[in-house]
């Protein structure tokens, strides 16, 4: 068994993630916020790294628009 901790990115401490960098999240977050004009990316993290990505599209209506 394995007592060491696991090792961490000596830039900004967090844990590498699987695959071999953040590279993957940061491109998946990017993909994510393209074309969103109202609404909200959300990046569900867990032991530092990135499992999973929400997007929500909000769409606005102006006075104009309503019937």
């Amino acid at each position: 068994m394995n007592s060491q901790p696991p090792h961490k990115d000596p830039q900004d401490g967090s844990a590498p993630q699987p695959g071999g960098g953040r590279q993957v999240p940061l491109d998946r977050i990017e993909e994510a916020l393209r074309g969103l004009r109202y609404g909200s990316v959300l990046a569900i993290v867990q032991d530092g790294v990135v499992v999973q990505i929400e997007r929500t599209e909000k769409t606005r209506f102006s006075h104009g628009d309503q019937r």
